[in-house]
């Protein structure tokens, strides 16, 4: 039998995309069709999603339609992600407007994000009990604090219909004032310490934990330590009492968009078995940033960092060992933005060790693709990284991870010890504490690999030879839907 879920995302890749919640929520229906799973997957109805619908979307005839839906009128439009289907929240008033998903042109959140991804969810958990005529649903499937609302509207609605709530990082929370209750068209009794409250005020990841009938997040180490107060971020008692209901499932890439064999961002196309096609890509990488060329590459590694420039992401500790690795021969590469003051920092790096640091602001997909082509290795010292994609793309690209062991870098990079190396199976080499020392050493470990080329050659092989496709994830998701559904 055909299991039909309504995934509720507040981005989907190719439409819409801040991180990695998009691609997750892109790549699932694909990943779950051959598991006998249709998945349709509904969006809020931002620019560019009404603008990827074409220009016959305003026209469209409504699915359904809300005359106030959280005091604002809305309706339900039509559509395909890929070649799946897709739904789309068409509501003006909430999302009509320029800037991001979340926040501003000035990267100011939005006053009312409570009110716009309640009215979200509100929608989503009315199609998922059959408010749209013709569709019908088995489960839903909600994605972070901007869909964790849906879970909770239907336990209180008196829903059977199971669902799962998927945590793709802990630290968004989506926490707002007591004040926005009354407007949520919750019953009283859901402000309570086992509903939707939190702290004084309406959690809603809270309230999505608490009414799930499973809670999964993105990978098992991640689901773990999310049991602990370091990671827990607060909910770490909710996560412990929901017990065998967490799930941790690693996510996939998409082996289609990342491939090195057809990828056409590249300067030269590789494959494992034409490993040193590769190294076009690192001139070619060099060039574009200028950075100095190691045309003998007797030098250090070209080290890469593609990331958002947070505390999280470690980038505070990148930028005090930069001088230590350039002192050793390497190069760094970043793309990347966020914080103000890592920003100027960076530049300054740059600035002090012109030809060796370069700096690239913002984000480019294009560009992203290239530095894991070009690129020998790439940083990701996260202090706490749910998943994590960069370094699964830097497997695929053979440009070898050195990751903090944490979450699911810990769960997908295999650490060059002297174990793994002898029996072939090191993608990669690990570090501990995010901190200097600790940072420092996994460079200076990556950077004697590097001059052994066989070991070398080894973790590039060995890392691209790994399969972090979808196949796994989706058979996990599909076998976790069909044990939550009704018995007999």
């Amino acid at each position: 039998m055909t299991l039909r879920v309504l995934s509720i995302a507040s981005e989907a890749a190719p439409l819409v995309k801040t991180g990695g919640l998009a691609d997750v929520a892109g790549a699932l229906p694909a990943a779950l069709a051959p598991h006998d799973v249709a998945m349709t997957t509904i969006l809020p109805g931002y620019p560019k999603v009404m603008a990827a619908l074409g220009a016959k979307a305003a026209k469209a005839r409504a699915i359904h339609a809300w005359p106030s839906l959280l005091g604002e009128p809305a309706r339900l439009v039509a559509g395909k992600l890929g070649q799946h289907e897709l739904l789309v929240l068409d509501a003006p008033a909430f999302f009509a407007r320029d800037g991001g998903p979340y926040a501003d042109g000035g990267g100011r959140d939005w006053g009312d994000n409570w009110r716009r991804f309640a009215a979200f969810a509100r929608a989503a958990a009315d199609v998922a009990t059959g408010a749209a005529k013709g569709l019908a649903f088995d489960l839903v499937h909600a994605h972070d604090w901007q869909a964790a609302m849906a879970p909770a509207y239907l336990r209180y609605d008196g829903s059977p219909l199971p669902s799962v709530m998927t945590i793709h990082n802990m630290a968004f929370q989506g926490h707002f004032g007591a004040e926005v209750f009354p407007a949520l068209g919750l019953p009283r009794e859901a402000f309570a310490f086992d509903g939707v409250e939190y702290h004084g005020g309406v959690g809603f990841l809270k309230a999505g934990l608490e009414a799930a009938s499973a809670i999964t997040t993105v990978s098992p180490t991640y689901a773990r330590e999310i049991r602990t107060a370091e990671f827990g971020m607060g909910l770490e008692g909710l996560v412990r009492s929901r017990g065998a209901r967490v799930h941790g499932i690693v996510n996939g890439i998409d082996t289609a968009e990342w491939n090195p064999e057809t990828d056409p961002a590249l300067a030269q196309r590789f494959s494992l078995r034409s490993l040193p096609k590769r190294l076009a890509n690192k001139r070619a990488l060099e060039a574009e940033f200028g950075l100095d060329s190691d045309a003998d590459d007797r030098g250090g590694p070209l080290f890469v960092v593609i990331t958002r420039l947070t505390w999280q992401k470690g980038m505070d500790v990148l930028l005090e060992v930069i001088d230590h690795l350039v002192g050793l021969g390497g190069r760094l590469a970043l793309l990347g933005s966020g914080d103000a003051a890592l920003e100027g920092a960076l530049h300054a790096a740059a600035a002090r060790h012109p030809g060796r640091v370069a700096v690239r602001i913002g984000y480019d997909e294009g560009l992203s693709h290239r530095m894991q082509a070009g690129g020998d290795a790439i940083l990701v010292p996260s202090r706490f990284e749910p998943c994590g994609l960069t370094q699964l793309y830097g497997l695929a690209y053979g440009c070898v991870p050195v990751v903090s062991r944490t979450g699911g870098l810990a769960d997908t990079v295999v650490d060059a010890n002297l174990a793994a190396l002898a029996a072939g199976a090191a993608t990669g080499v690990q570090f501990n504490a995010v901190n200097y020392a600790s940072l420092a050493d996994a460079i200076d470990r990556a950077i004697a690999l590097y001059h052994r080329p066989d070991l070398w050659r080894g973790l590039q092989r060995a890392g691209m030879k790994s399969d972090f496709s979808w196949r796994r994830s989706g058979k996990a998701y599909a076998d976790l839907y069909r044990s939550l559904l009704p018995q007999g």
